[in-house]
Formats: C-alpha cells, structure tokens, sequence
C-alpha cells in the first residue's frame, strides 16, 4: 500500500487501521449515529405531515380534479429534486396498486435534447419554459420540486404555468425560499415546504409526500362527487 492511499484509508476508514477496541467504538458510535438519523427523519416527516395536512389534501384534491377533467401533470426539478421528477411521473403513468389506472404525467427534466438545446440557445433559466408552452395547457398540473425553493428555472415555469392557466405546486425546504414568496403574492396556488436545513431530511420528505398524494388522488379519483367544482 502507497503511503498515499494508506493516509486515504486511514482517514476514511480508521476502524481498519486501529485496535480492536477502537473498532468496537467506531461501530457503536455508528450504530447510534444511523438510529439518530432514522429517528430523525421520522420525526421531520410527522412534524410536516401534521402541519401541512390539510394544503396536502387540498393539493391532492386538485389534482384529482385535473386527471378527472382529462388532464395531466408536468413535473421538474433539478439534480436529485430532478431524479424526483422523473419518480413522480412514472408513479402516474405507471401506478404498481392493482387495480389503479395509469395515469398521464410528463417529466420536463428527460428531455435532455430539449433542455440542452433551451440552455445553450436562450439560457438555463428557461428550459422549462419552452416546455410548458408547448405541452401544456389550462387546466394541466405544473409540480415543481427544489430543496431549496429558488431554483429560477422553477421560478420561470411557474410563471409561465400560471399565464396559461395551469394549477402550480411547489414543494420546497427550508423556508421555502422563493417559491414561498410566489405564494405569498398568489402567484403560486400551492407551496409545501419542509421546515428543516438537512438536504437529506427535505428530500427523504419530498419522496413521502409524493407517495402519500399519488395515493390520495387515486382514492379521490375513485368518488366523483368529490371532485365537482365549488360553486364560485
């Protein structure tokens, strides 16, 4: 072993390198350290879900409302809240419940041709846009997804979705950066948004909250008298 990789691996994996004793340390400390963090996450998530109970219904009903008027959901997002994108849509089009249909769903972030060809000729901010204007319409489902919430790309599709008429819905962290403010000044109907600065625990979050609406869209797509429009 060269004196670099040694230095490497002792100072990545020390337990190989010390005594016995040492060893048995380092691995209780880690075992503490993991049910930390899985306790962590719970807990992160129960807090959210208590808090945001009723706009997750009413974001779940309103996509519900949507798939029943006949039509679907653009979704997108950056990095891994992309790689969130693409999940959201394949749970729609591709429900693993017997018995639920497949519903349409359309992940903005796949088309790299697409968002190579927006980013290198008008910019990275709106490669999401030239989407939206192309497949969406009033009526559609714009989810945008940032652990952050001031991903501008997001910020532009917003923008752009709510010209055309289509329902918006963020899902952030932290404060809810700018995604928040949007819905402050009504220019995003829905923003839900985790109260933690751990990107881990935001996006562990996202994955539930995701799951938890596909499977309440479902369930209200299965009573149509709950999806008639309010009076205005």
């Amino acid at each position: 072993m060269s004196k670099t990789t040694e230095q490497f691996s002792r100072a990545f994996y020390p337990f190989l390198h010390g005594n016995q004793a040492e060893s048995q340390d380092l691995m209780a400390e880690l075992r503490f350290s993991l049910m930390q963090k899985a306790h962590e996450s719970a807990d992160v998530k129960t807090k959210f879900f208590e808090g945001n109970k009723e706009t997750v219904l009413a974001v779940s009903l309103a996509i519900a409302r949507a798939y029943h008027r006949g039509r679907k959901i653009l979704v997108c997002g950056n990095g891994g809240s992309a790689t969130d994108a693409q999940h959201v849509a394949v749970e729609f089009m591709h429900p693993i419940t017997v018995g639920r249909k497949a519903l349409p769903a359309i992940c903005l972030s796949n088309d790299m041709a697409m968002v190579t060809a927006v980013a290198n000729d008008v910019g990275f901010a709106d490669i999401y846009v030239r989407q939206i204007i192309a497949l969406g319409q009033a009526g559609d489902v714009l989810l945008g997804i940032s652990t952050s919430g001031n991903s501008e790309n997001l910020i532009h599709a917003f923008a752009t979705g709510q010209r055309m008429g289509l329902i918006t819905i963020g899902f952030a962290g932290g404060d809810g950066g700018q995604m928040l403010t949007l819905k402050d000044e009504e220019l995003l109907d829905f923003c839900l948004s985790v109260p933690t600065s751990s990107i881990h625990r935001i996006q562990e979050t996202h994955v539930t909250l995701y799951h938890i609406i596909w499977d309440l869209v479902h369930t209200l797509l299965e009573h149509p008298a709950m999806l008639s429009e309010p009076p205005a």
